[in-house]
């Protein structure tokens, strides 16, 4: 019995240790097959049962088959929607571009021709009147009172410097300059041209100082201890500067007129093509909105006179053909070829531009809205400028030397005989005047919809910005000592080293960059985004804290940025 059972068991345990050594060399085989197959998909080994596998994966490769999935692949752009939709809105901004840069465009014609009016019909009456009363507040006995007040001098300074350059001016032969220009080779009166483009930036970046100089010497308070030279000087070189500036846009209308009349018109296309080299020197810069602020005032500016020079080119031909109506159609291409490539380059220079840099075309707005501020400011009882010196200072415009040009101009092409002729002149001025009152009508309530769609109106009660003022807080500012962290001061009586020295904190730093003037809403969008993306920047292992190598200046205010002020580290 014993037996029997120790036999079984026997039998049992043999059949045990059998289904052992099967299982584990049905594994050992199924891991060979396994790494066979590992080894066959990289290319080292072939095996007879996996080559129905490889026919089948070559098959695969066909021609057809590859023709077939190239034609029916597709992709969902949804997975990147927010990268197609900045996309899309770019394309509607260089789409919205022409129509807000034209609106601000019209908006400075018009500011441009209100200044330029001013000096033929409101001027020479402010000057009579303040004559006037030059004389007559002596013989009335009002030794009490000023003679004249501060605005009424500066009048009659403009049309003192107006008579003396006219009078200088009717010695300059136009007809002599004319043929001596036309003497001139194609690509030297190109030079020419080029080289007057660049002296009018200068003149009117410097002349405007001399002017604003004489009025402030001349209306100077005498309690004030005098650091100047004297009005008399201020006064000539302002005389000279008229005088050659209207001397330079003289030069330049003839070379314009020089090239109406040549007979291929080269030298008009190589003009033109002049303004299409702006868009190479412009679109691929960096610009911020202050930049392009003065690019817009520099464009209207710019289209603004080539207005006139072509008004005063129309009239020298006029007057060598007799006024015979039938030749103005002949100029008639010119202009407009002219004109309509202007508008063709500061449409796509603009849109570029905002689209390289990321700009909004309600920027556009805000230039308006800035432009608005200039005119109902100079209409407040606390105007510190008259609103024709405003224009020049932003848009780097000066009426004078362009409207004695035109008076040069006009005097030398009609003659003026008869009683007939002035009662023609007459009616002429008051229709000047009368256009003159519209169009300052008009501007007046278009600028307050402006202001007061931007929120600005309560900056109309604040005091003008003072030049020395932001700079002496510049400096101060710039020589000040960074106060220490509490932080800082432990660690230093701790390990005896202050980390002042090494980390200054970033926000005593922004505290003291930020100038304490009241806020609105305006100032959101009237500032210059950080520019500072390039500063040197120091860590701090221990605090980790991150301070700035230079010091922030402080953000400009649009409008704080006149025509030839720097933006960052360039004048647009």
């Amino acid at each position: 019995m014993a037996d029997s059972l120790s036999s079984s068991l026997g039998e049992e345990k043999d059949k045990e240790k059998a289904d052992r050594e099967r299982s584990r060399r049905n594994i050992r085989i199924d891991k060979n097959k396994a790494g066979d197959g590992l080894t066959e998909t990289l290319g080292f080994k072939t095996k007879a049962g996996d080559s129905s596998t490889k026919k089948r994966n070559m098959s695969d490769l066909s021609l057809l088959r590859f023709i077939t999935t190239e034609l029916t692949r597709g992709y969902f752009l949804e997975h990147n929607e927010a990268k197609y939709t900045e996309r899309r809105e770019r394309v509607y901004t260089c789409l919205r571009i022409p129509k807000e840069l034209e609106k601000l465009m019209i908006f400075g014609f018009f500011l441009c021709l209100d200044a330029f009016l001013y000096v033929f019909t409101l001027l020479p009456l402010r000057v009579i009147l303040a004559l006037l009363r030059l004389v007559t507040v002596p013989c009335c006995g009002l030794s009490g009172s000023r003679l004249l007040q501060p605005a009424q001098v500066c009048d009659v300074l403009k049309g003192f410097i107006m008579v003396l350059c006219y009078s200088m001016m009717s010695y300059v032969d136009y007809a002599m300059m004319y043929h001596l220009i036309r003497g001139q080779s194609v690509i030297k009166l190109y030079i020419i041209y080029n080289m007057l483009e660049v002296a009018d930036r200068l003149f009117s970046s410097f002349g405007q100082d001399i002017l604003d100089a004489l009025y402030w010497t001349a209306t100077e308070p005498k309690e004030k201890k005098r650091a100047h030279i004297g009005v008399i000087p201020h006064f000539f070189m302002a005389v000279l500067y008229v005088f050659l500036h209207a001397i330079l846009i003289m030069v330049q209308a003839t070379t314009l007129n020089v090239a109406f009349n040549s007979h291929n018109k080269s030298l008009l296309t190589i003009m033109m093509s002049n303004n299409f080299v702006e868009i190479k020197g412009s679109v691929f810069k960096k610009f911020e909105k202050n930049n392009l602020f003065q690019m817009s005032n520099s464009d209207i500016k710019e289209r603004f006179t080539n207005y006139i020079l072509l008004l005063i080119v129309c009239l020298r031909n006029m007057e060598q053909f007799s006024w015979n109506p039938d030749h103005l159609w002949v100029l008639f291409p010119d202009v407009v070829m002219v004109i309509a490539s202007e508008i063709a380059v500061d449409v796509v220079k603009h849109a570029f531009i905002t689209k390289f840099n990321d700009i909004s075309a309600d920027v556009y707005g805000e230039y308006r809205a800035s432009l608005a501020f200039d005119l109902v400011s100079s209409r407040q009882k606390n105007a510190y400028t008259d609103y024709s010196d405003s224009v020049s200072r932003r848009m780097g415009f000066i009426p004078l030397p362009l409207a004695l040009l035109l008076i040069r101009v006009v005097t030398s092409s009609v003659k003026i005989q008869g009683s007939l002729s002035f009662m023609c002149v007459l009616l002429f001025y008051l229709g000047m005047i009368t256009l003159k009152v519209l169009n300052s009508i008009v501007l007046l309530g278009t600028s307050c919809v402006f202001v007061k769609a931007a929120n600005m109106e309560e900056k109309l009660s604040d005091p003008p910005p003072s030049a020395v003022s932001s700079r002496a807080n510049s400096r101060a500012h710039r020589l000040k000592h960074v106060p220490t962290l509490p932080q800082q001061e432990a660690a230093s009586d701790r390990g005896g080293i202050s980390l002042s020295s090494v980390t200054p904190p970033l926000s005593n730093m922004a505290n003291s960059s930020t100038p304490t003037i009241p806020k609105s809403d305006s100032d959101t969008f009237l500032t210059t985004p950080d520019e500072e993306d390039d500063v040197s920047k120091i860590i701090n292992t221990d605090t980790g804290l991150e301070g700035d190598m230079r010091p922030k200046t402080p953000k400009k205010d649009l409008l704080e940025i006149d025509r030839f002020t720097i933006c960052g580290n360039r004048i647009d």
